[in-house]
């Protein structure tokens, strides 16, 4: 754009970056300098222009940002996040995950349909959970439906009242208000939403006919026996989820969507390597489907995780540096099932974590967990007896400490996931390993999550006509995560301690700044939250 073409009427605002991630026509991304001029009065982006132009040439009224060396990014679009309200607000809410959000140049976030009460299985629900968001939301808040036995005829309602996908779990979720679903369900669910603009996910565990970890008399209908091995070692944890609950769930999905074959699937937080061919295969044959894998995923590997570091614990599970490299080589290949990288922000209170003493002090939860997908209730009589012995080491060691199967399963991240990756990449390119770019980084956490549940036309990118969402990350602040630095609302994640290289500086959401590092109140600007709800009906 040449300096006659910008725009007269004002004010406005500019931001100007010698490196800036721009989504061009085709939709392709480019690093580049660039001139990016927001319209506050609209919250959209008016130009994004390739080059830098120069503060003189604007009229004088321009708030004129120049971030150079920093990256100019679109906001982040994590579209896997558990945020808990109404019903569970001792664990997360609108309010604190949202900031937590925002504080990591995230813009947009897509709310998970359980863990709250009520779930967002019906319309009622859904509504449920729109007033409890109201004056809290400090990004933008997306939602989805939950699929489970018996609420097909509230899909389509929850399409026109605004949800953006569902998810449907394949093995006890562990709360008892979202139940599994069968491939009955599964099926009835594609059938009901197969002409319908959504995406349908799933939580793609399920207990293998015959599972070797478990034993052999172990059938499909029924939970795993007890694990063998310490309950607080996470070798034990790790061999009780192999990577075939993974496989047989994924296969068992394929063998449905037939029925809906224009419908876009999904697969949640993917673990295990041995899925990938699964998932190419299907891609090959024209099947819609897609994958997404977490910030864990790609940081951590079961080689390292310590026995009883509960912090660790999800589902499915973290496994080893092989797994983790090969997760890293298909988020790497532009031609791979793995489009989008995600939080998957579950947090709970730290008693539900279990946590050892040098890491949290223990309590028993006040709720029974059963998410490990094993049944650890005790039969009537071993509950008394058991809580007879309690009573009688009352000021013995809690037993149940670091146990990996009756802690919470979840990590809490929200709003780390630029640092996680840049870092990780970082390393991974110095050792001449495959690795994304940043280029890469934007496309598959903010491109294409905005595409996976259909907000492209607004959010996700840098160009004329979408939000002015950005964040302004700097790669070459090292820094050290510490509790002080965690927004969310329980200070527990296995990223405390980890040293991150590049920190998101400042968010701005819709053509307004609403974080900047080190600022006053806490760097929240303006004091309030301006984020909304996403209820617009999504289009095809």
């Amino acid at each position: 754009m040449t300096v006659p073409d910008i725009p007269q009427e004002g004010p406005h605002v500019v931001l100007v970056s010698t490196r800036t991630v721009l989504t061009l026509p085709d939709d392709s991304l480019l690093l580049t300098p660039a001139t990016v001029i927001v319209s506050p009065a609209t919250g959209k982006i008016i130009s994004a222009i390739p080059e830098i132009i120069p503060r003189s040439s604007f009229p004088s009224d321009t708030v004129y940002h120049d971030y150079s060396p920093k990256l100019l990014l679109p906001g982040l679009v994590d579209a896997h996040v558990h945020l808990n309200e109404p019903g569970r607000t001792e664990w997360e809410g609108f309010y604190t995950g949202t900031r937590a959000a925002a504080s990591g140049g995230v813009t947009t976030v897509v709310d998970m349909p359980l863990n709250a009460v009520p779930p967002t299985t019906t319309l009622e629900g859904f509504k449920a959970k729109l007033a409890a968001s109201q004056g809290q939301c400090w990004v933008d808040v997306g939602f989805y439906g939950g699929v489970i036995p018996g609420n097909a005829d509230q899909l389509l309602p929850l399409v026109e009242a605004g949800v953006r996908g569902f998810k449907g779990f394949l093995i006890d979720s562990g709360v008892p208000e979202f139940p599994a679903v069968s491939s009955t369900d599964i099926e009835l669910a594609m059938k009901t939403l197969k002409d319908a603009p959504t995406t349908l996910m799933f939580h793609a565990e399920i207990i293998p006919p015959i599972a070797d970890s478990v034993g052999d008399s172990v059938q499909v209908s029924d939970p795993p026996l007890r694990p063998r091995g310490e309950l607080n070692s996470y070798t034990t944890w790790l061999l009780s989820r192999p990577p075939a609950f993974e496989t047989y769930a994924i296969e068992e999905i394929l063998s449905i969507a037939h029925v809906a074959p224009d419908l876009h699937l999904h697969i949640v937080h993917l673990s295990a390597m041995e899925c990938i061919p699964i998932l190419r295969e299907a891609r090959k044959k024209g099947i819609k489907i897609t994958a997404e894998t977490c910030f864990h995923y790609l940081g951590f590997s079961s080689d390292e995780i310590e026995d009883g570091d509960t912090r660790h614990k999800c589902c499915p599970p973290i496994r080893n540096q092989v797994n983790q490299d090969r997760l890293w080589e298909e988020i790497s290949d532009p031609e791979g099932c793995i489009k989008t990288i995600v939080s998957d922000h579950s947090p709970c209170t730290p008693e539900l974590k279990l946590l050892p003493p040098h890491l949290q002090s223990g309590h028993r939860p006040t709720m029974h967990q059963c998410d490990s997908g094993i049944d650890m209730t005790l039969p009537e009589e071993e509950r008394l007896a058991a809580e007879e012995a309690e009573k009688a080491r009352l000021d013995g060691p809690v037993e149940i400490q670091g146990d990996f199967f009756a802690a919470w399963g979840g990590v809490s991240s929200v709003g780390l996931g630029l640092p996680i990756l840049y870092t990780f990449a970082a390393e991974r390119e110095a050792r001449g390993d495959i690795t994304p770019s940043i280029v890469d980084i934007v496309r598959m956490c903010s491109q294409a999550t905005a595409q996976q549940v259909g907000l492209a036309h607004c959010k996700g990118g840098i160009r004329a006509g979408m939000d002015a969402d950005f964040a302004i990350f700097d790669d070459a602040d090292v820094w050290t995560l510490r509790a002080a630095d965690m927004r969310w609302k329980n200070r527990c994640s296995p990223w405390e301690g980890h040293t991150f290289r590049g920190r998101v500086h400042e968010t701005w959401l819709r053509g307004q700044k609403i974080f900047e590092l080190g600022g006053p109140n806490d760097g929240f600007v303006g004091g309030k939250p301006i984020g909304r709800a996403i209820t617009e009906k999504r289009m095809k």
